[in-house]
This record gives structure tokens, sequence and C-alpha cells, in this order.
């Protein structure tokens, strides 16, 4: 369960003609012009075949901002025009029923009982072996409680009834649902429907046949949270649509795989980004991953687009990592629940998320599903 965090953009290379007007292209992602000189060269030129004809190559790179960047992208995806996809109805508030209740010999993380949103701890959570075990067990359970749910995807079944299911299998491994009561949130999952990018609260509304809807489960388990979720699909989903998701989840492998002790944060979000470019979808910069473990959400942010954030990781160090993709637009727009999140232009988003351990040479991912 992520939530929303103000992002820098990253500086990084960008094709141009240079003040010679020397042509440029892209190679292997840096830029390189070629200039063909008459009467002259860099080399000289000895065998017989070349000296009738000699060039020069130029080399010339330019660092932009970030937002040079971001404008290059939005021009290209102009250019590609959108992709065309057949929209699902605009997603309605159904009914929200009563919150469930928990058996009070279940502990409950210290949040709940009060409408406030947390603060984000600022302490980076590093586990020693218990800690490292019982991360590993609250992201065990999480990951089977996020499959059973789901099983339970199909046309004409409510959001409600999943997150019935969902507390069901919670409360009975004898775990808390931590967004219960998080910030005054009313549900044990998050459920996301179409154009929902997150924070979806769980109602009377049935699934259709074609949605797409992502659950996010996390659990609190003695004493430590796993925060996960997938997106699945409903019935018959367009192939747009289904490209969508798997480019998501594809974009959450790549981020995990530049994780290991000492590795930057920033790379998360560069590796994730030129992913997501490459197909024509947005990254969505509103919502981060966190640390998590004792604590819900902690430092540090984990930013899902390019950007100059600071710090390295820690072998120890459990984190999330959670993109959201859209279609479309990148803009949100909040219901007045202040918890639904939408896109702007109403486009499908897809997010995937897991809980991960930095080790000495990579990343243990905790919330496997």
């Amino acid at each position: 369960m992520g939530f929303s965090g103000a992002l820098p953009h990253a500086v990084s290379l960008q094709l141009s003609p240079n003040v010679h007007g020397e042509l440029s292209s892209p190679f292997l992602g840096f830029p390189f012009s070629s200039n063909v000189c008459s009467g002259m060269s860099l080399l000289h030129c000895t065998h017989p075949s070349l000296t009738r004809s000699c060039k020069r190559l130029v080399i010339s790179s330019k660092r932009i901002s970030g937002l040079e960047e971001a404008m290059r992208i939005t021009r290209e995806k102009e250019l590609r025009g959108p992709i065309k996809v057949k929209r699902m109805p605009p997603l309605r508030r159904g009914r929200v029923s009563p919150r469930l209740p928990v058996p009070d010999h279940i502990p409950k993380p210290p949040y709940v009982g009060s409408s406030l949103l947390p603060e984000i701890a600022k302490e980076h959570q590093i586990h020693d072996a218990e800690g490292i075990a019982r991360m590993r067990a609250a992201g065990e359970l999480a990951a089977r409680v996020l499959d059973y749910a789901g099983t339970l995807v199909k046309p004409s079944v409510t959001t409600n009834e999943i997150d019935k299911a969902v507390h069901q299998m919670i409360i009975e491994a004898g775990a808390y649902p931590s967004p219960l009561g998080y910030g005054g949130f009313p549900k044990s999952v998050c459920t996301s429907v179409n154009e929902c990018m997150c924070h979806g609260i769980p109602d009377s509304r049935q699934l259709q046949n074609g949605d797409i809807i992502n659950i996010d489960v996390t659990v609190y388990l003695n004493g430590y949270h796993g925060d996960t979720s997938k997106t699945f699909f409903c019935g018959d989903v367009s192939d747009p649509v289904k490209r969508l998701v798997q480019v998501t989840e594809e974009c959450l492998e790549k981020g995990i795989a530049v994780c290991k002790d000492g590795a930057t944060y920033k790379k998360i979000g560069k590796r994730i980004s030129e992913h997501a470019e490459k197909y024509g979808y947005g990254v969505v910069e509103r919502f981060v991953g966190h640390g998590v473990g004792t604590v819900f959400h902690s430092e540090p942010l984990i930013m899902h687009n390019r950007n100059e954030g600071t710090g390295c990781m820690v072998e120890g160090q459990t984190f999330t990592i959670e993109p959201i993709l859209t279609m479309g637009s990148t803009e949100c727009v909040t219901w007045p629940d202040n918890w639904t999140t939408v896109t702007a232009d109403g486009s499908p988003a897809a997010q995937f998320e897991h809980t991960i351990l930095i080790t000495r040479t990579g990343a243990e991912i905790l919330t496997k599903y």
C-alpha cells in the first residue's frame, strides 16, 4: 500500500542538433552525430582506398534537465498517438458496508483507533536475524492471501465480497489486516478497478467482464507488516490492456533486479521508466514505494520515475517497490472519500508491488506470488 510524495525529475541525455547543424541519432542510449568534411580530415589516411574520401566522425552529447527529458518523452507519445482501447464505463462508487471486526486477541498496529494519517517514519528499517524471519513470515502470509483473493476475481463478484474473504483469511491466521483503520481507511484491503490508480475502497460494485483490478494486501503478523499487490484480469480483457498489465509487472521485476547492498535508490526509477517508455506508458510519480517492517510506512521513499534522489541500499533493509503505469495521463483525481484515486483522463492503470529484503548480492522477494 503506497502513498503520495513529491518527486523530483532526473538529469539525463537527449539527442539534439549541435550548433553546426550536425544530424544526431540514438545508439544504445547515447547521441552521436556524423559530419562529412571535404578538404580536411582528423585522420592521416595512408591506405589508397581511404585517400580518395576521408570523413570526420564527431561524437557529441548534451546533458539536459529532467524537464527537457520529460518534454521529449511527451513529444514522442504525441507523435505515436493515443493507444486505442475500448473504454469500460467510468467507475462509480457503490455502497460501502461497515468495517469488519477483528478479535481482541489479535495484536493491532499502534495507529488503530485513530483517524489521523500517521507520519512517515524517518528511520530506515534494517533487521537482525529475528526481524528478517518475522518479515519473511509476514510476506509469505500476504502472498498467500493475495493469491487467494485473485481466485475470487470473476464477473458479478463485488469488491466487498473480496474484502470479506481477505479479512477472514487474515484474522484466521492470527494477523491483522494493516489497511483497516489506517488513517481512517474503512476496509481490510484496497481494490482498484480499471482507471483507479490505487487505494480503491471495496464496495457493492460488481466486477464486469473486461475489468482489471489491483488487489493490495498488507498483513500485520507478530509485529511486522508484509505488503504486496497484483493486477488481475476479470473475464475477457482486451489485448491492449493485457499488455499494460504485463509491462507493469515487468517494470516491477526490472526495478527489483537493480537492488543490492550499496546500490542507489534512483536506479530503480531509471530502470522502470526506461522499460515503460518503450511501450508508450506513463509512470505515475505521485505514489511511491516505502520502507516497511515494524512500521507500515517509513523512509526511504522509493520513486518509480527518473529522479536524482540520494541514498544507497543497505543489507538487511526492507522496502516496497510498487510502480503504477497508465495508458494515458499520469495526472490523477482523488474522490471525496480522500482515498480512491483515478486517472484524470479515465485511462486504465495497472500496479504491482513486492516487499523486498536487500542482501549483499541482490534482493530477496518476501512476497513472491
